[in-house]
This record gives C-alpha cells, sequence and structure tokens, in this order.
C-alpha cells in the first residue's frame, strides 16, 4: 500500500484528476486563454449587432398595460432605447401552466434599475387577455411593466419567446435587433454560473467526464414539485412560484401544461 503523503490523490469515480495547485494554475490558464478568445469573438459580434440595419414600425400601435391602451411608444418611457422580452402565453392556463422558460428569463429581468441608468427601458409583452396576465403578474410580484400584444404582429406581437430591441428617435421607432431560443441565455445568470459549477447545467447535450451525473433535457430542472424535486408531473410549477404568496402544492394542470 502506497503510503508516501505527496503521492498523488486518486479522484474519485468519475471525477476529473485530483492534481496538485501548479499543475492545476497551467490548466487554467490554457482554458483562460481559450476564455478570452471567446470573450474578444463576442466583442465583435456585439459590434455587428450594433451595425445592424433597421426596420421603421409604426409606435402608434397600441398594446394594452395597467393604465389601459397606450402606444407603443410609451413604452420607451421618454428614453431613445427599448428592450422587451416577449413572453408565451397559453389562454386559461392556471399559473403553473405557464411557460417555464419564459419565467426563467423574466425572473431574471425583474430590475432593470441598471438599463434605466443606460437610457434603456425594459418591458414584458405577451398575447395573454390582459386580465390574465395582469392576476398572473400580481401573483409573481412582478414590478416591471407588463403589455398584452394580443392580435399585433411582429415585431410587437407575433411569435413569443424573444427578446427584441428597439430605438427611438423623436417620434419615430426602429427595429434593431431580435433573438430567441439559445439566444435568450445570456439573460438568464443563472445559467451563466451553473456553466462554471463542476457538474454544469445538468443537461443531456453538455460534454462531461466519464461518469458524471446523467443529465436531463433543456429546462428540465425549471420546473419542480412541493418537495423542490424536478418534474414535469401534473404537480410541478415553474420553479421560482414555490416562493409566491400560496404557492401551496398544485392541482392537476390537465390540458394546459405543462408545456416544453
Amino acid at each position: 500500500m502506497n503510503t508516501d503523503p505527496d503521492a498523488p490523490t486518486p479522484a474519485p469515480s468519475g471525477r476529473p484528476a485530483v492534481v496538485d495547485q501548479a499543475t492545476w494554475q497551467a490548466a487554467r490558464d490554457e482554458l483562460l486563454a481559450r476564455e478570452k478568445a471567446h470573450t474578444r469573438a463576442g466583442d465583435e459580434l456585439a459590434a455587428a449587432r450594433r451595425g445592424l440595419p433597421m426596420v421603421e414600425i409604426d409606435g402608434t400601435v397600441e398594446v394594452v398595460g395597467a393604465d389601459g391602451p397606450v402606444p407603443f411608444l410609451d413604452l420607451f418611457q421618454g428614453r431613445d432605447e427599448l428592450v422587451v422580452y416577449q413572453h408565451m402565453w397559453y389562454d386559461g392556463a392556471p399559473h403553473q401552466g405557464q411557460c417555464e422558460g419564459c419565467t426563467t428569463t423574466v425572473w431574471h429581468l425583474r430590475d432593470a434599475v441598471y438599463l434605466n441608468a443606460r437610457g434603456v427601458s425594459f418591458a414584458v409583452l405577451t398575447t395573454g387577455r390582459w386580465e390574465e396576465v395582469a392576476d398572473y403578474t400580481a401573483f409573481m410580484g412582478y414590478t416591471q411593466p407588463w403589455y398584452s400584444v394580443r392580435g399585433l404582429d411582429a415585431p410587437i406581437g407575433g411569435v413569443m419567446g424573444h427578446l427584441v430591441s428597439f430605438l427611438r428617435d423623436g417620434d419615430r421607432v426602429f427595429l434593431t435587433y431580435s433573438t430567441t431560443g439559445r439566444g435568450n441565455e445570456p439573460v438568464n445568470g443563472s445559467l451563466a454560473l451553473l456553466d462554471r459549477t463542476p457538474y454544469g447545467r445538468g443537461e443531456a447535450w453538455e460534454a462531461k467526464p466519464p461518469g458524471w451525473p446523467e443529465g436531463g433535457s433543456p429546462c428540465w430542472s425549471w420546473r419542480t414539485d412541493a418537495d423542490g424535486a424536478a418534474t414535469w408531473g401534473p404537480t410541478s410549477r415553474p420553479v421560482p412560484q414555490w416562493t409566491r404568496p400560496g404557492a401551496t402544492p398544485v392541482e392537476t394542470l390537465g390540458r394546459h401544461g405543462p408545456h416544453q
């Protein structure tokens, strides 16, 4: 039996190798060079976004918010730039039947004070009827402005699940950028932190060391039951909803969810 105190410690089964600090630092420095290259490539993409051509849209189109119908131009709140998140909606669904992916995005956007400080306003748009939307936002405790864009065409209405940017020049409004799917991920700071943990996001597509815990489908952990166990079952709801008043074990979702 090897009792040398300086001998390498074997890694637990299915884990990366256990090494000394110097070896770890060398590997970390190599990865850092790749991370810096990724950052610089991201800077180039951001510059390309800023250089996209614009599309002028009708800023007088009315959307419905807490104060009734208002022109889309009002969403800028006097600022020159506006970012909106277009939240998917399922008519008539209970709160726990609404989109868990959109919930996690908007939950990470509950406070736009730093955007406002840079002259950018933020709002959430959805195709739900305002009466349902108002009830849902009250339950969730959202303070950001929400608006119903029911029946409106893109880019204000249309298919939801997008982040969209607009620019105002006086009374003129321009579409400047839109993204969806994994393009929305930068909003979700939790994903960025999980990408820096040993187990990562816990999703099946991730490359991982042999023997690492098996992952699930994307968003698999965004719905849980009352005990915090990830599940898509009839008693699950989007994770942050369990922090809301009255969020007791839920009734069967029936035909309204969950939606993937």
